[in-house]
């Protein structure tokens, strides 16, 4: 691996954000599941959680998701129970994208806080079940005449809406992680890296 290699991974490593992550409820689409998972690491979302009830996860190829997956990391549920006990374990406020009444805009949250989104199926969308045990519902204003955004789009969206927030605030300018935990994910990526050929 090259100097400037390493010094990559490096700086990716110190920008994580172990205080945001993505819930994936039941979201069947490959393409969409690769899609969000390149937003992920786009906007330093160290892992991601896997709900997945109803379907089973789809197979990710790699051309598809550009290698995402080998950066972040991803944690499977069988039940919303498991996953949102998971997610408060770690201090996460859980929001459910979903349109209803009692939904708040996305752009009126304070998302430098920790913040967990739920993103559900195409076709059902986020759950009941989910949508209950959530902390609150949120939505994407939109000016058109069609209320829905395609799911991956609709995570790429809110995170770099967390990503503006979070650079005003100076959030990844100080890593969130300890050195120890840096350095272990550093040995991590080395051997991903120099295998990234062989898959």
């Amino acid at each position: 691996m090259t100097e400037e290699r390493q010094a990559r991974l490096e700086q990716v490593i110190r920008n994580r954000q172990p205080d945001l992550t993505v819930v994936m409820e039941n979201i069947h689409d490959p393409h969409n599941v690769s899609a969000m998972l390149r937003s992920c690491d786009a906007a330093g979302v160290p892992d991601v959680h896997l709900l997945y009830s109803n379907e089973d996860f789809p197979d990710i190829g790699t051309k598809s998701s550009a290698s995402s997956k080998k950066w972040v990391e991803r944690t499977p549920h069988a039940s919303v129970s498991d996953c949102f006990a998971a997610l408060r374990s770690r201090g996460f406020t859980i929001y459910a994208t979903r349109l209803d009444p009692s939904a708040r805009s996305l752009y009126d949250l304070d998302l430098t806080r920790p913040s967990a989104f739920v993103f559900g199926n195409e076709r059902r969308g986020v759950s009941d079940e989910a949508a209950a045990g959530a902390d609150t519902s949120i939505f994407i204003p939109m000016m058109g005449m069609i209320q829905s955004l395609n799911v991956s789009v609709a995570c790429a969206v809110t995170l770099f809406e967390v990503v503006r927030q979070r650079r005003a605030a100076g959030h990844y300018d100080t890593p969130k992680m300890n050195d120890q935990e840096m350095e272990a994910m550093l040995r991590s990526w080395v051997k991903r890296d120099n295998d990234r050929y062989d898959h």
